[in-house]
């Protein structure tokens, strides 16, 4: 089946107001491939300013998530976020499980936690997954993987029609990435997720129709050669989506 191709970009705690202006401006208003879906991630404090900036230029097509969400009711829950407080200003989308926060202390159940909230209360989610180096070289990639997306399943969550799983290996991404992984490299790992939701038991067809993205040093070099793999549907993108080459990940696949 033809699944749509999705594009996340996840600004991280980059930018200020000055630099929230440039790149999404520049994105507001630049040629996008109409049949790509684009959701960008900016730092809580310049999300309605990144909301502001698209609505000013007319653009529906650029969506804007929050890079992390609490599970628990809004309350005495200092520093948080919650699922309520992201939909009543029209937020629709979260990055969660992000490695970044993994090694900050978040757990596999804590990631599911946070999941099974976001989806009951109307957000759509990035799941983040994938291995450190040391997990790559002893053969753990499936298997770390598989942990991962088990923790959210075994959370109470079988319907993943509203979940996109971005497949990061640790080793990839960030400042310290040692590179990124070969078009082969992440259609077989790819292939060994789709696998892998095809046996978990989940509602309707989810190992047909979950979207499975790549991120982990992609590139406007890179991201042809990435998506032509069958089971790669798209990419989350870090450093290069505050850069103008992320119109050129955007439009990989315009025909």
């Amino acid at each position: 089946m033809t699944r749509t191709y999705f594009v996340g970009g996840n600004f991280k705690m980059t930018g200020s107001r000055a630099a929230i202006d440039q790149i999404v401006g520049h994105l507001a208003k630049a040629d996008l491939d109409p049949n790509a879906e684009v959701v960008i991630a900016p730092t809580s404090l310049y999300i309605f300013q990144a909301k502001s900036i698209l609505e000013a230029a007319g653009n529906k097509q650029i969506k804007v998530a929050a890079q992390n969400v609490y599970h628990e009711k809004p309350g005495a829950h200092t520093g948080e976020i919650s699922v309520e407080q992201l939909k009543q200003d029209g937020v629709d989308w979260v990055i969660l499980g992000h490695s970044e926060r993994r090694q900050a202390g978040e757990t596999d159940e804590t990631v599911a936690t946070k999941v099974k909230a976001a989806l009951a209360g109307g957000l759509s989610v990035i799941l983040c997954i994938g291995e450190s180096a040391d997990e790559r070289r002893d053969n753990l990639t499936e298997k770390v993987c598989a942990r991962q997306l088990e923790a959210v399943v075994n959370a109470g969550a079988k319907n993943w029609k509203n979940i996109v799983v971005a497949y990061e290996p640790i080793w990839a991404i960030g400042a310290k990435a040692l590179r990124a992984a070969t078009p082969q490299e992440a259609q077989d790992t790819h292939a060994a997720l789709r696998k892998w939701l095809a046996s978990a038991g989940l509602e309707g067809n989810a190992a047909e129709e979950t979207r499975i993205l790549y991120g982990g040093s992609v590139t406007a070099e890179n991201c042809k050669e990435l998506i032509s793999q069958a089971d790669i549907d798209g990419f989350l993108v870090g450093g290069a989506s505050l850069k103008p080459a992320f119109v050129d990940i955007i439009n990989a696949t315009r025909k």
